[in-house]
């Protein structure tokens, strides 16, 4: 080869790595980690992880391609859940994603540098997870699942499907709920003298629990239960809904995969729609964005569901206005 072509070949190849490089890069596989308090076999959560996955290809990642997903399951308790979340860590992935309040609260534990997503927490201000909703402040940002006021809509909501409830328990564990608790109870209580309603905080802390707190609050005439968002009620679902309908007590849950399992009806925010935009966030850290500077989101999509079944079990007739907004019913 001549000088003259050895120079023009050199200089063509050259003019065309700009334009490779940053092809090459965006294909280099990023690690992920995610610390679930459910189990591998939670049907619900699995569907929830497909539609993140689902997102995230529609975003370009795609696993086993340009990503890798550690998991890790059933950080059901404070020492299981500092263990899952060091192993995490000692990962170093790209990014990390956590369940809920528990789980985000032991990876940030763990680390001040990885960047985490929180997908459902409460009160991410009040568990100091963020400096505020708009400018998060830290290597943390995420999805709040439902504001405090909610607890007073369900209330509302549980006197309309059984309008003879005059004793209303709402269901909580302190140790995984935000707050203690007092995130969702405080406007709970204001609440009920509106509705001509007597409250009580029924307190589990453990699944050996349940059972009596619920044949308890049965044991009252025209008593109801409301289940306040939190993990642990919402990982034990289904003994909850189960007790409630042999216990023959009208309840209010937070999330559809109550009212699926039994439930008699649930309103809240869709979860699928939290790990829909958390797919949105996870795909911006991805590509430089820093945590601290995305807005934690408020929830933006409610859903009310009504299981008809449930309601002719426990000899309730559901309000024509109920039926006409519920986003589902279950017959």
């Amino acid at each position: 080869m001549r000088r003259r072509d050895f120079i023009k070949a050199i200089a063509g190849s050259a003019a065309t790595w700009p334009l490779e490089l940053p092809a090459q890069q965006s294909e280099r596989m990023r690690h992920i980690g995610m610390l679930m308090t459910a189990s591998e076999n939670d049907t619900g959560y699995q569907g929830l992880l497909a539609t993140f996955r689902d997102e995230l290809k529609k975003l370009g990642w795609e696993e086993g391609r340009n990503i890798h997903i550690n998991y890790r399951w059933k950080a059901v308790d404070e020492k299981s859940r500092q263990r899952l979340a060091k192993e995490l860590v000692v990962l170093q992935p790209d990014l990390m994603l956590a369940q809920s309040t528990t789980t985000t609260a032991a990876l940030v534990q763990q680390t001040s540098t990885i960047p985490i997503i929180f997908l459902s927490v409460g009160d991410p201000v009040g568990e100091g997870f963020v400096e505020s909703l708009s400018r998060p402040g830290r290597s943390v940002t995420g999805f709040i699942n439902m504001e405090a006021p909610m607890s007073g809509k369900w209330l509302e909501l549980l006197t309309e499907i059984a309008p003879s409830v005059r004793r209303v328990a709402i269901l909580f564990n302190p140790a995984t709920a935000p707050g203690g608790g007092s995130y969702y109870l405080d406007p709970f209580s204001v609440a009920a003298p509106h509705l001509g309603v007597e409250t009580v905080a029924a307190l589990v802390h453990d699944t050996s629990e349940i059972e009596s707190v619920i044949a308890a609050q049965a044991d009252e005439p025209n008593s109801g239960l409301v289940v306040m968002s939190d993990v642990f009620p919402l990982v034990h679902r289904t003994e909850i809904t189960a007790l409630a309908a042999r216990y023959r007590l009208p309840a209010v849950y937070p999330y559809r995969q109550f009212a699926e399992v039994g439930g008699l009806l649930s309103y809240g925010n869709d979860l699928r729609d939290n790990y829909r935009r958390a797919a949105t966030y996870t795909d911006r850290i991805l590509r430089g964005e820093q945590p601290s500077e995305l807005p934690v989101q408020v929830p933006v999509k409610f859903e009310l569901v009504i299981n008809l079944k449930t309601a002719k079990a426990l000899g309730l007739t559901v309000p024509e206005k109920l039926l006409v907004a519920a986003d589902q019913i279950i017959e």
